[in-house]
């Protein structure tokens, strides 16, 4: 069973990673994909909020994470 649970939290692990990863990459390339696409520079907030919230659930992953982890350890 601490197998499957150590795969889980691999797992989360990395989709954590991959969401951080993604919004910091979409954060940055806020500005040039609005500016290339020709939308107002209102979408380009919303490309924010949405990194945003996206941080924001991966903190709250990164927790649960933690928490896991000290409940396995004893």
């Amino acid at each position: 069973m601490s197998n499957e649970r150590d795969k889980a939290m691999a797992r989360k692990g990395r989709i954590t990673a991959a969401v951080i990863a993604v919004a910091g990459l979409l954060s940055l390339l806020a500005p040039w994909i609005v500016h290339r696409i020709g939308l107002p520079i209102r979408y380009e907030m919303l490309i924010y909020l949405g990194a945003i919230a996206a941080f924001l659930w991966a903190f709250v992953n990164i927790y649960q994470l933690w928490r896991m982890r000290q409940d396995s350890q004893g």
